[in-house]
């Protein structure tokens, strides 16, 4: 396959995880291509995510790794599916490369939990909460630029819809719920469409209290992407310098245990659905 110019976070993490495979069977790129009958330097550009690799090369490489997970194998197998054009393609020149791999994140995920502590989640927000967000951008945006972004993650929301929708569980802390961007009437009709969205059977909501007190990871915004096999799992962390995608196993083990403990501490489905109403009747 030809080199790409660029590489998704969805192709580099295929390569990563063949990677990943190769070190653990002992082996450095010059012994895996003696192996493996292939060019050194194609395995290092394959693990980049730079060439491409075909579902048969994929178990090849996996027989050669001695990898005997048949869930796992199959799982990079369909990575490597060949890449139609999908929605997010249509802002490839207008929104920044990172926020089209989000899209990609999500779209392949099997489960998607995350939990917010100054905004509400973006697969939830209504469009005039979002553009209200867009609009405090640092640099500013401009208009055309704000409106892009905000069709760009209202279509993110179809992963909700979907014949087949992608389970959701969306952890709220107390401060992003009471915090009115955009004033009263947008944030009564945020709360709503949250409330409305908490009723759908494959969407959680549960609110982190003031009460709870402290929690492990207050400081970020986290996403989980679970993928069809566990070590497929993606962390996505949103920050002030950008958005940083982690799959190492120890990045995926903190990450899990920090979205648990926040779980546990957090009112239930039911506990959070009343909160928000009473909230909702007091603006």
């Amino acid at each position: 396959m030809p080199p790409r110019p660029t590489a998704t976070v969805r192709q580099q993490r295929l390569g990563a995880e063949l990677r990943k495979l190769r070190e653990r069977a002992g082996l450095n790129s010059r012994e895996a291509g003696q192996k493996l009958g292939v060019d050194p330097a194609r395995i290092s550009n394959i693990e980049s995510g730079r060439f491409g690799v075909s579902a048969d090369r994929v178990r090849t490489f996996a027989l050669g790794y001695d990898c005997d997970d048949e869930a796992y194998i199959d799982a990079l197998a369909a990575m490597t599916t060949g890449r139609s054009r999908n929605w997010w393609d249509d802002y490839r020149d207008l929104l920044p490369p990172v926020l089209l791999d989000l899209s990609e994140m999500e779209e392949h995920a099997t489960a998607v939990r995350t939990v917010q502590f100054t905004h509400l989640p973006g697969l939830l927000q209504t469009p005039d909460y979002a553009r209200v967000v867009f609009q405090q951008n640092v640099p500013a945006l401009s208009p055309p630029m704000v409106e892009h972004r905000l069709s760009h993650r209202i279509k993110r929301q179809g992963v909700l819809y979907r014949e087949t929708p992608t389970p959701y569980t969306g952890l709220i802390h107390e401060a992003a719920l009471r915090m009115q961007f955009g004033g009263p009437e947008i944030m009564r009709k945020q709360l709503a469409h949250i409330t409305e969205m908490s009723e759908r059977e494959d969407v959680t909501v549960l609110v982190l209290p003031f009460s709870a007190g402290i929690f492990p990871g207050a400081g970020q915004t986290v996403v989980i992407a679970h993928g069809p096999h566990p070590q497929l799992d993606t962390v996505q962390l949103d920050t002030e310098h950008g958005s940083e995608f982690l799959h190492t196993e120890a990045q995926l083990v903190k990450y899990r245990t920090i979205m648990a403990r926040m779980e546990d501490l957090a009112l239930s489905p039911s506990a959070s659905r009343d909160f928000i109403h009473t909230l909702t009747a007091s603006l």
